[in-house]
């Protein structure tokens, strides 16, 4: 509750002049009794009125009070037994209240406010914004956040993982927006800038290093419990959740960038400097701008590099998702160079693949050309590559297929066949045709193909148009003249002369 100095004058005179007991005040006043009794601990002036009753703590008062000077920390429960050894018979509750009215509270801490010269010095955090969903996975959405302390320029800059990757790309993003960068930049214990720290002494991320000596900033770390040093970034990580991230709604990740992008040179820059109100941010920026660092003169290397495994199928497993991979390089270490956008597999210098990177989780994600090679080569994969394809396009088919093979149908068959409707009336229709086939109990590409038919007829619509077959299919169905069997005989007459 708020106390005006009026309620607090008031208070003090009927404690101190009408001697009411706190009580009393409270109910005539209308405030809480708590209330009441801090406005008079806070006067700090001695207490009249009713003597204080005494209580079975007292005597054991100043031994408490001593062994506290010795061990601030001591638990209640802890000096609850050794009282009751030495003769004490309270309650543990009432104990407990005396023990939180006498415990030495640490006295509290003022911090200087800390000033900068413009252009002089940055700071740097990541923040969680809860997660997103892609398809199957749940990935964290973090933000990279960075802010100039002098004119409190902010670069927000959303991303699904926090590796070091993303947090020298959120760098070079706010170093281009700003189009210079400044000379120190502060780092809380974040894992991305320092792996160790004993006291005074700091070990900062090798790759981090490497990336200040190549912009020119200096990386400086935050003292522990220190949050004067560190204050300006978390004000602006309490500013994007509320002014911007709060109610904010969007399509995806490059939509949610998008809008923090436009909300960082829009809103974020119009509102006051919070080190002169008479200035804008936008205008404070204009006076830092020019001194700060310029642009490194080349590109810092930012591709995520993974060493992968490639077993038995040609695939490589990035990120919970396959990437396909020429087949004559299984069994083998591959390396896998990844940005936001894009997935190389790489064998040495040699690109062997080249994928759109997929942020879902369980995906393949294929070159036609890798397997159609492996298909030529291994006729066998063909069948296990049509069921493998069936069963990502109409799940409802590993079904059908388990229960045909359990009535002794032929799979290879009944995988053509669902292969074949598959061309003809597309994934969706495939698999609802399919969930109503085994409802009926008969699972058989006949009964698919009837339900498929059914639901066409049912919409009125035309037939569908027959796709050719392919090359080697259709080089089943050409006739073949049989050779003339008389030649044999003229040559065996030849050999008889």
């Amino acid at each position: 509750m708020t106390i005006t100095p009026d309620l607090e004058a008031r208070i003090l005179r009927y404690y101190h002049v009408e001697k009411w007991r706190a009580g009393t005040i409270a109910r005539q006043l209308g405030v809480h009794h708590g209330t009441v009794e801090r406005v008079l601990r806070q006067a700090g002036l001695p207490r009249l009125g009713a003597p204080l009753r005494t209580s079975k703590v007292d005597p054991y008062l100043p031994f408490i009070l001593q062994t506290l000077a010795k061990f601030p920390t001591l638990t209640a429960s802890r000096l609850y037994a050794m009282v009751v050894e030495r003769g004490y018979r309270g309650s543990p509750h009432h104990f407990r209240h005396w023990m939180s009215l006498h415990r030495p509270r640490p006295p509290a801490e003022a911090y200087l406010r800390l000033r900068t010269l413009p252009g002089e010095q940055g700071q740097v955090d990541w923040a969680h914004f809860g997660s997103l969903r892609i398809g199957r996975a749940v990935r964290p959405l973090m933000a990279f956040v960075m802010v100039l302390s002098y004119s409190r320029g902010l670069y927000l800059h959303f991303c699904l993982d926090a590796r070091m990757e993303s947090f020298l790309r959120g760098h070079v993003g706010a170093f281009t927006a700003w189009q210079g960068l400044p000379r120190v930049l502060l780092y809380d214990n974040l894992r991305s800038a320092v792996l160790e720290r004993r006291g005074d002494a700091i070990r900062f991320h090798p790759t981090l290093l490497e990336f200040a000596a190549h912009c020119r900033f200096e990386p400086r770390p935050v003292a522990p419990a220190r949050g004067n040093e560190k204050g300006r970034v978390e004000r602006a990580i309490r500013f994007v959740r509320e002014a911007f991230f709060a109610a904010r709604r969007f399509a995806d990740l490059d939509d949610l960038n998008a809008q923090a992008r436009a909300w960082c040179e829009g809103p974020a820059m119009d509102r006051p400097c919070p080190e002169d109100r008479r200035l804008s941010v936008r205008e404070a920026f204009a006076q830092e701008a020019p001194r700060l660092l310029p642009l490194p003169a080349g590109d810092y290397p930012l591709l995520e590099r993974v060493a992968v495994k490639i077993g038995k199928t040609p695939y490589a497993r990035f990120d919970l998702n396959d990437y396909s991979v020429p087949h004559t390089h299984v069994r083998r270490q591959l390396v896998v160079l990844a940005d936001p956008g894009q997935v190389r597999i790489t064998d040495g210098v040699q690109v062997l693949a080249t994928h759109p990177r997929s942020y879902d989780k369980g995906q393949q994600i294929e070159d036609p050309a890798h397997l159609q090679a492996l298909v030529q080569t291994k006729r066998a994969a063909r069948a296990h590559r049509g069921a493998d394809y069936l069963a990502h396009a109409a799940p409802a088919s590993i079904l059908l297929l388990q229960r045909a093979t359990e009535r002794g149908g032929n799979l290879g068959s009944i995988t053509a066949a669902l292969g074949r409707l598959l061309q003809r009336y597309g994934a969706a229709e495939l698999q609802a045709a399919i969930t109503e086939a085994l409802a009926q109990g008969v699972p058989h590409p006949n009964a698919v193909h009837l339900a498929l038919e059914r639901r066409r007829e049912r919409r009125n619509q035309p037939p569908p148009i027959a796709i050719a077959l392919p090359a080697h299919a259709q080089a089943r169905n050409v006739p073949i003249q049989p050779h003339r069997l008389d030649t044999y005989d003229k040559l065996k007459d030849c050999s008889d002369e």
